[in-house]
């Protein structure tokens, strides 16, 4: 597979699941609902949690992924940070 296609795949992938980790995380966060006025729906409180810690686990590793994909670009910038201070700017 071509390294920016999969980049890309990862970056769509942890859009998605940081947009499932944080909506129910707002599901989970009983005073949102009461401002609102949601405390009527009955939401299956369980699923949601599993969900939120699930996609919070699967971000995390997404994350690391993304990381080692891009290391070389990491390196690369942080070393030219680290010059750049090192010379004075």
């Amino acid at each position: 597979m071509d390294k920016i296609i999969l980049k890309g795949l990862v970056d769509l992938a942890m859009g998605i699941t940081f947009f499932v980790c944080f909506v129910t995380g707002l599901l989970k966060f009983t005073i949102l609902l009461q401002l609102t006025g949601l405390t009527e729906v009955v939401l299956p409180s369980a699923l949601i949690s599993n969900l939120h810690d699930w996609s919070g686990i699967v971000l995390g590793l997404l994350v690391l992924l993304h990381l080692f994909l891009n290391r070389r670009w990491i390196i690369s910038m942080t070393h030219k940070i680290f010059t750049e201070i090192r010379s004075g700017f």
